[in-house]
């Protein structure tokens, strides 16, 4: 591949891979308090329309992403409920939260179903984003990429050198022995599933504001469920969810590149589901033999807990 489709075709996976690092870094941190959030893919659609429906009225990206954030927000704390207050069943509780969601973005979007906003403003460094190759790859891309990234750094040192990171594991990793040491486990984890949530609003709001710039209806496209996968796959670690999700965002670009090449011979249908045959085949492979004893899920990922007196 020459320089010429090189460098747009890296550019493009960057792209992709940004909403999927979002929202998995989001799960990894919920995940990592013990609980199991199946409804990030509800909280990506949730949030991706909020943020267009408001950059669409009121012309501000900045409004719109703070709403895509609390609107995963607003529907995490729904789940929090359900799963930390009434203590249900938290598998069940995700899957419905996905299916409320994609139904409330549906009726909420369907006045802007087909309508388009202008895609987010990119960085642009005098001098350093004009040099050949770097510039294109590394300073050309608009601030939420860079964020995902800074956010990535942040949760990864947060985890492992801070006191509050160490808290936030040791609550998924024994719930009751946290307790008993005098942590309010509820809270703790009340906080991760709003912090995930707002992640997963933010993922969904660069899907409708910058990587496809217009609402319809199904536009998470089931990236949320990689998401979920990606958090295995980088073994509940940030740096490695991170590299997951841009290997994950190449292979997407991939089968538009195989597609222009003119690959004939293979259905698009079936290059299209090359991201979903590749997570399958991903889990398939880490979570058997002896990657399944290095992955070290929390030890209380999805267990329910109730304080007692």
């Amino acid at each position: 591949m020459t320089s010429d489709l090189l460098v747009p075709a890296l550019v493009s996976a960057t792209t992709s891979a940004t909403p999927l690092v979002l929202a998995a870094v989001g799960e990894t941190v919920t995940e990592r308090a013990g609980v199991l959030n199946l409804g990030v893919e509800g909280m990506m659609l949730v949030g991706a329309v909020a943020a267009f429906s408001v950059t669409a009225l009121t012309g501000s990206d900045i409004l719109g992403i703070t709403a895509g954030a609390l609107a995963g927000a607003a529907l995490a704390a729904l789940f929090a409920f359900l799963t930390l207050t009434l203590a249900a069943n938290q598998v069940a509780s995700g899957l419905a939260i996905t299916i409320f969601g994609g139904g409330l973005s549906s009726l909420l979007g369907a006045s802007f179903v087909g309508r388009r906003v202008a895609p987010l403003a990119h960085v642009h460094i005098p001098l350093l984003s004009n040099i050949p190759l770097l510039g294109p790859l590394l300073l050309r891309y608009d601030p939420l990429v860079y964020l995902s990234i800074a956010i990535t750094g942040f949760i990864a040192w947060a985890l492992h050198r801070t006191r509050a990171g160490l808290v936030l594991r040791a609550v998924g990793e024994s719930d009751v022995s946290a307790y008993a040491l005098g942590y309010n486990v509820l809270r703790i984890r009340f906080l991760a599933v709003l912090f995930g949530g707002a992640l997963a609003g933010l993922a969904g709001a660069y899907l409708s504001l910058a990587a496809t710039p217009m609402w319809m209806e199904g536009l998470t496209a089931g990236r949320g469920w990689i998401a979920l996968a990606l958090v295995v796959f980088g073994a509940w670690r940030p740096w490695r969810v991170l590299a997951g999700a841009y290997l994950f965002g190449a292979i997407t670009v991939l089968q538009f590149y195989l597609q222009g090449a003119g690959f004939v011979a293979v259905p698009t249908q079936f290059l299209a589901m090359i991201p979903y045959l590749a997570t399958i085949v991903v889990l398939t492979v880490i979570s058997s033999g002896g990657a399944r004893r290095r992955l070290r899920a929390p030890a209380s990922l999805g267990n329910p807990f109730r304080a007692t007196t």
